[in-house]
């Protein structure tokens, strides 16, 4: 049996086409999940820096600029993660599903 054929059955199984659109509209969820805030919080900053600038209690040292941000970072974690577990269990399942298809 040739690589080609393989490659072929793998692109013509109406499952690869639900994984390709599933998990492209899933990273582009979350991406811009990500990216939104990112920028909003970058644009917002570079517009009102005086606001991100207070501190979080009187005579502390954290900005609210500081917290933002760390929940920025925090949010990407977690998105990956997120990812991470969908891509382990639905992606790979019908990643499975597909090869054992096209191997037949």
């Amino acid at each position: 049996m040739s690589q080609k054929s393989i490659h072929d059955r793998i692109r013509q199984n109406p499952k690869f086409a639900e994984l390709v659109s599933k998990r492209t509209a899933f990273a582009v969820l979350l991406t811009l999940i990500v990216l939104v805030p990112y920028y909003t919080f970058m644009f917002f900053v570079s517009m009102k820096p005086q606001v991100f600038a207070s501190t979080l209690s009187e005579g502390g040292v954290l900005t609210i600029g500081w917290l933002i941000a760390a929940v920025l970072v925090a949010g990407g974690w977690i998105t990956t993660g997120i990812y991470v577990n969908r891509a382990n269990g639905e992606f790979d399942r019908l990643t499975s599903e597909i090869l054992s298809e096209a191997s037949k």
